[in-house]
């Protein structure tokens, strides 16, 4: 062996011990960059574990006497929406209208302002904060599922994603818990919220519906360990002019008309409500009918329409037959007689503007994205009864957040 051939080894002996001494280094700056990371993470998450009180501002505060449900549609594509249908991975199909096909996202971005005072911008760990140590649930049918994934979504856009969060499905309930703050949010099933054969969580379109209008005790059970409830019940009841019901005996089965049943299912509810809600530790809100669009012929004379294809609220006063005055005084009769304190989250007529908000031919039917033919037809497939999210049910939550920070602010039970 040569000189040369010799030097030859010797250097790439070297070259090869410094390499193995540089990796052997990069190892031990990334493990020590990975346990900083670790620990950097176990102190934020650690952060958010302990209690911390909350600073309301002048600015997040309702002027007194301002109602906040009469107001107007604004236009502000600037900080609107609050989260994406990217950004939240909780949205389910019959909900994002944008995956599914829709062009336009003007329905994302009009802001809702009061005539007479300013909504607090949502503000998600203020929330959970509020929520601290308990369980909010949604109540109702799939449009109230609506509002608690527009809920979930507002918050998991505001949670540092060291902060741990999961979703549950546990039949009839879904819960979206937060782990540092020990809290839950929740949607429970129960379309006409009394007991009915339309209960199952996921078997439960059936054409020829039965309630049991003296009932809440299978679902009362599930509701009476919640700290804040918003209950909400409608749509459920407008499939027929009459309905199936029991009252007393089950072999006793009478064809109610459906106002008629529906105040004797709200009068079950509201005496659980006053016999079993604890006022010291149980907030209630009951959100009223969310509205449909089926008629075009309403807002816009002479055409034979319906929520297909509208991209802008409506303007100036509006009340369409989506909305059943019938069922709101029953609703407004029912909850003035009630003892207890019930908010009432009154969305009925800010939402009836929002013809522009609904599914629409972007959503689903029987648990299917519509085919392209069902598409091509929006007269019979469109739905003008579900909402795009982001989208209204954002804005539901919004006045739901302000008047909980209200409360807040008031010392009262949240």
């Amino acid at each position: 062996m040569t000189t040369l051939q010799h030097r030859r080894i010797h250097l790439l002996f070297r070259l090869a011990v410094a390499a193995v001494l540089t990796l052997g280094a990069a190892r031990v700056i990334l493990d020590n960059l990975r346990n900083n990371y670790s620990i950097l993470e176990w102190t934020i998450s650690r952060r958010y574990s302990i209690r911390v009180p909350i600073e309301v501002s002048v600015d997040e505060e309702i002027e007194e006497g301002c109602d906040v449900f009469q107001g107007r549609w604004i236009w502000e594509n600037a900080t609107y929406p609050l989260y994406t249908e990217q950004s939240c991975p909780f949205l389910v199909k019959q909900t994002t209208c944008t995956r599914n096909g829709r062009l336009d996202s003007f329905y994302q971005n009009w802001r809702w302002q009061p005539h007479a005072c300013d909504l607090p911008r949502f503000d998600g760990l203020k929330l959970m904060e509020m929520l601290r140590d308990k369980r909010l649930m949604f109540v109702g049918d799939s449009v109230q599922r609506s509002m608690f994934e527009s809920m979930i979504c507002l918050v998991d856009s505001a949670l540092p994603r060291v902060v741990r969060r999961s979703l549950q499905r546990i039949p009839p309930r879904k819960v979206f818990r937060v782990e540092e703050f020990n809290a839950s949010i929740e949607y429970y099933w129960a379309p006409f919220l009394v007991e009915s054969i339309s209960d199952h969580a996921t078997n439960h379109t059936v054409m020829k519906r039965s309630v049991k209008l003296d009932s809440v005790a299978k679902h009362s059970k599930e509701w009476e360990g919640a700290h804040v409830l918003i209950f909400e019940s409608y749509i459920w009841w407008m499939y027929k002019p009459t309905i199936n019901a029991t009252y007393g005996s089950l072999d006793d089965v009478q064809e109610y008309n459906v106002t008629t049943a529906y105040r004797s299912a709200m009068e079950t509810w509201a005496n659980w409500v006053d016999s079993r809600v604890n006022r010291e530790t149980q907030k209630i809100f009951f959100a009223t009918m969310s509205p449909t669009h089926l008629w075009s012929w309403e807002w816009k004379h002479g055409t034979e329409g319906n929520c297909f294809n509208e991209t802008h609220p409506i303007e100036g006063p509006y009340w369409g037959t989506g909305s059943n005055l019938d069922i709101m005084g029953i609703v407004e009769d029912v909850l003035g007689r009630v003892k207890v304190n019930v908010t009432v989250l009154n969305i009925t007529q800010l939402s009836e503007y929002r013809k522009d908000g609904h599914a629409s031919i972007f959503g689903e039917r029987k648990g299917k994205l519509l085919t392209k033919e069902q598409r091509s037809d929006p007269k019979n497939f469109a739905d003008c009864i579900h909402w795009c999210l982001p989208g209204v049910p954002d804005t539901w939550n919004e006045i739901l957040y302000a008047l909980l920070l209200q409360d807040y602010r008031d010392q009262s039970i949240i």
